[in-house]
């Protein structure tokens, strides 16, 4: 199913709202294949989490709760890496869309700062390409603030 097409500087929705609905709902916001990547990873190592934590500030991917580290494993275009640099191709749809996730992801940042918690952002593109320098990021955050030494 064609979900948009490219015309001149802008993607332009061709989609009802119904059938954009249908196609959202079928987009997995849990469980991705890059968040599943860093859990195993993680786990291989002896790293022990929560996930999706109910009652943390944007329920992180992962979530270490006794020593407030939080883990979010963001999509490129979901959650707008160098957003600014290709906004002005999206319909408003898609555009406002994406500035309020990332306008959520900048709240829930600033409610976990608040209250002591580490909060680690780990990109799409990054696991892609080292998916191990990602884990170790994790690694080193929880073990610098825990006795799992």
């Amino acid at each position: 199913m064609k979900i948009s097409k490219y015309t001149g500087n802008t993607l332009v929705d061709n989609l009802t709202q119904e059938q954009r609905s249908f196609t959202m709902s079928r987009i997995r916001s849990k469980d991705t294949a890059p968040e599943l990547m860093i859990r195993r990873r993680s786990h291989v190592r002896g790293l022990r989490f929560r996930i999706h934590m109910d009652g943390v500030a944007g329920h992180p991917d992962m979530a270490f709760p006794g020593i407030k580290v939080a883990v979010f494993v963001d999509g490129d275009f979901w959650h707008g890496w160098r957003f600014p640099q290709w906004k002005d191709k999206l319909s408003q749809y898609w555009r406002m869309k994406i500035e309020r996730n990332r306008c959520r992801d900048q709240s829930n940042f600033a409610k976990l700062r608040r209250t002591d918690w580490l909060v680690i952002r780990i990109w799409e593109h990054n696991i892609k390409r080292d998916v191990e320098s990602c884990v170790d990021r994790i690694e080193k955050a929880v073990r610098s603030r825990s006795t799992y030494h």
